[in-house]
């Protein structure tokens, strides 16, 4: 029966999309368990006017005839419990789970205007990434929205890192993670070898509801906590990145030759002749992309990239494939690599690597002097590298020193500078990156930190990859200047959330700043004109960071909506096919398609592009682990040093300060500023001294006094000098 009542309801009722009426529904909707009066209702609405509130009570009385609401107490209503269920499923979301460190949490939906906060109540039995679906509360004017955890969709983590205790009676766990609030119960009957201290990884077995505590079993035993390699295997293990490559891959590895058949070459544009460089960081051994250059008869230049052809030797079908699918990108950890092919392919048969012929995948360009470009041509082609530089050579010879081949490199350089400038024009954004450097003893301790900036060798290379990836993207993408239907692995780039848009113009405006969000390129100019306004500054950094987290994160899928931070209409990933699997993707489907092939199916790619998407996630929250662990070993014996650096965060517990020199960030407790009682002023960014007034704000330069470094949790404690 109530099921038929339900239907005769949802028949009856005919709200309106936009209606008056519907905005009075959807006050009880929103709150399905609550009763209201139509003075309640009105006050939920914003409405004080009679007539108005006249209008609210009329349209009570008709939902209430129509069985849309009942009437609870006298004069209160409530939901029709028959349209419960589907109200409280409205007010059910998917999302994934940012978990901080005092066990608070928000809810990430993709679209979503703004952030769901979970109270540490509330977040159920998830932990940070995970794939949950949230309950809302009813929603308060003026407040964020609220919800509670009900179930765990999906795990981020299959396993998950630790230090094991042991005690007479109890074994538990303690996570590596200082975003996991709970310790893992480890049955006593299956410690195998593990010894109560060492490093372990563990898996979940089961977790009731009522249990506050996961329980778990041990898979696999790293050893004592604070040696190098035991560390970084840890960061691995917690993100599920394997440390060596199965031996049936290896094996398959092996069997590959190295020297490339004759006929292979005879079906190739062979630029053996051509001069041919890579650019690459010093310490580099997989060198995916060549450049090469000639003056041509007309006087123009012909520019090559030259992409590593892995898809030659790469196979779909074989175990190679498989597992560098599975592993989606290489991680770069501080001090190793964990590369996504076998080193036999990443650093030698498919590495660029000077004066050896190389197999590649080609886009060639002549350009005028003004990087116009004039012609094109994509293929497979043969190379021999003439010489691999390093960035800080190719660097000391655009500051004026001399080296081999500078001609060349400088008009290189030149015309990359063009395809920069015509970049910026059409509303690229100028975002820049300092990356935290370490060397390295031979026990893998770091014995000097130091950053490293995007310099003008950098960029040289970086204009040109661009430049390939788009012009590969069009060309599958776009015929005849109309988008195509093919199915085809783009790098997209939304545009940002108007929400976290409209905070961070808030955020710089008092800091005495302004950007302009009238128009996408209007946003561009204003943003590059900010940072340059910021160099130098105390807030640089500071605004930088949150300007990236302001933006929405790149990702690849087969929908093209275009790059909204590079200002390009088709992009994608061609130029790394050692270390991206999609570019591997790439290489694949451009020459299915470029040989007349018919289109791949949409959902077979759009998964591995999520799945890709995944992968390169991980392996940042990885590096970026590595890099914090480094940190604070850097910082252990310079414990009560003293150091120049600026507030990067504040928060009711305590203020963050990031040392100048290296980055690393620690926390200031509130409770140690002894000069008076501060409290946070969230909306402005800052804490308050409540008796002198004393004023400590985001941006702010100060001098601290490293008081205390926890190298298990990456973690410092630092105290301002006054």
């Amino acid at each position: 029966m109530k099921s038929k009542k339900k239907n005769k309801v949802s028949q009856g009722l005919d709200l309106g999309k936009n209606s008056f009426k519907k905005s009075v529904f959807d006050v009880f909707t929103n709150s399905p368990f609550r009763a209201f009066n139509f003075k309640q209702v009105s006050a939920e609405l914003g409405i004080s006017d009679k007539a108005s509130r006249f209008l609210v009570n009329t349209i009570i009385e008709e939902l209430c005839d129509k069985n849309a609401i009942v009437e609870s107490k006298r004069g209160k209503y409530k939901i029709n419990p028959d349209l419960l269920n589907d109200a409280i499923a409205a007010n059910e979301v998917v999302g994934k789970v940012d978990m901080k460190q005092t066990g608070k949490a928000y809810l990430i939906v993709p679209n979503a205007p703004e952030d769901i906060f979970i109270d540490y109540n509330n977040v159920f039995h998830a932990f940070h990434g995970d794939t949950v679906k949230v309950r809302l509360f009813p929603k308060r004017r003026g407040k964020k929205p609220e919800g509670v955890i009900i179930e765990v969709l999906e795990r981020f983590r299959k396993q998950y890192v630790g230090i094991l205790k042991v005690s007479t009676h109890l074994a538990y766990m303690i996570p590596d993670e200082p975003n996991i609030n709970v310790d893992f119960i480890i049955p006593k009957d299956s410690l195998k070898e593990a010894k109560s201290g060492q490093k372990i990884v563990v898996k979940i077995l089961d977790w009731p509801d009522e249990s506050k505590n996961p329980v778990a079993e041990i898979i696999a035993v790293l050893g004592d906590p604070g040696k190098n390699d035991v560390e970084m295997n840890s960061i691995l293990a917690s993100y599920d990145f394997p440390v060596a490559f199965p031996k049936q891959v290896e094996k398959e590895a092996d069997t590959i030759p190295e020297a490339i058949p004759e006929e292979e070459i005879n079906k190739r544009r062979d630029f053996r002749p051509i001069w041919t460089c890579t650019i690459d960081p010093e310490d580099a051994k997989d060198f995916d992309d060549a450049l090469s250059l000639r003056k041509l008869e007309n006087g123009h230049w012909e520019v090559g990239v030259h992409i590593a052809d892995v898809s030659y030797y790469v196979r779909p079908g074989t175990k190679i494939d498989a597992e560098a699918y599975e592993r989606g990108t290489s991680i770069y950890l501080v001090d190793r690599t964990i590369p996504m092919l076998p080193e036999k392919l990443s650093n030698k048969v498919c590495s660029l690597r000077p004066h050896e012929d190389k197999l590649t995948y080609s886009v060639v360009w002549e350009l005028d002097d003004h990087a116009n470009i004039l012609g094109e041509w994509i293929g497979k082609t043969v190379i021999n590298s003439s010489r691999r530089y390093a960035y800080e050579e190719v660097q000391a010879m655009i500051e004026g020193g001399e080296g081999d081949y500078k001609d060349e490199l400088m008009t290189l350089n030149k015309l990359s500078t063009c395809l920069r400038d015509e970049r910026f024009k059409h509303g690229s954004i100028a975002f820049r990156s300092q990356e935290v450097r370490f060397k390295i003893d031979e026990n893998g301790h770091p014995i000097e930190a130091f950053l490293k900036e995007q310099k003008e060798a950098n960029k040289l290379i970086e204009d040109f990859m661009l430049l390939a990836n788009k012009r590969v993207a069009e060309h599958v993408g776009k015929v005849a200047g109309k988008d195509v239907a093919k199915t085809f692995v783009y790098r997209v780039h939304d545009e940002p959330n108007p929400a976290k848009l409209a905070t961070f113009v808030e955020f710089v405006g008092k800091l005495g700043y302004s950007v302009k969000t009238n128009s996408q390129k209007g946003l561009a100019f204003s943003l590059n004109k900010l940072f340059e306004q910021i160099t130098g500054k105390g807030e640089e950094t500071l605004i930088e960071t949150i300007a990236v987290r302001t933006m929405a994160k790149a990702e690849y899928s087969t929908t093209n909506i275009g790059h909204y931070g590079l200002a390009f209409r088709h992009y994608t990933h061609f130029t790394s096919p050692i270390r991206r699997y999609p570019d591997l993707m790439v290489h694949r489907l451009l020459e299915r398609y470029m040989n007349g092939g018919s289109s791949v199916t949409v959902n077979e790619y759009e998964e591995k592009c999520i799945h890709s998407s995944d992968m390169e996630r991980r392996a940042a929250e990885a590096e970026r682990a590595s890099i914090k662990y480094k940190q604070a070993e850097y910082m252990l014996d310079k414990i009560g040093k003293e150091f120049p650096g600026v507030i990067s965060g504040v928060s009711k517990w305590g203020i963050y300060v990031e040392i100048d020199a290296f980055k690393c960030e620690g926390m200031v407790a509130l409770r140690t500023l002894v000069d008076d009682s501060y409290v946070l002023d969230q909306e402005n960014y800052r804490v308050i001294g409540s008796r002198r007034g004393r004023i400590y704000r985001l941006g702010d330069k100060v001098r601290i006094i490293v008081k205390r470094v926890e190298l298990a949790r990456k973690q410092m404690d630092f105290e301002i000098v006054d």
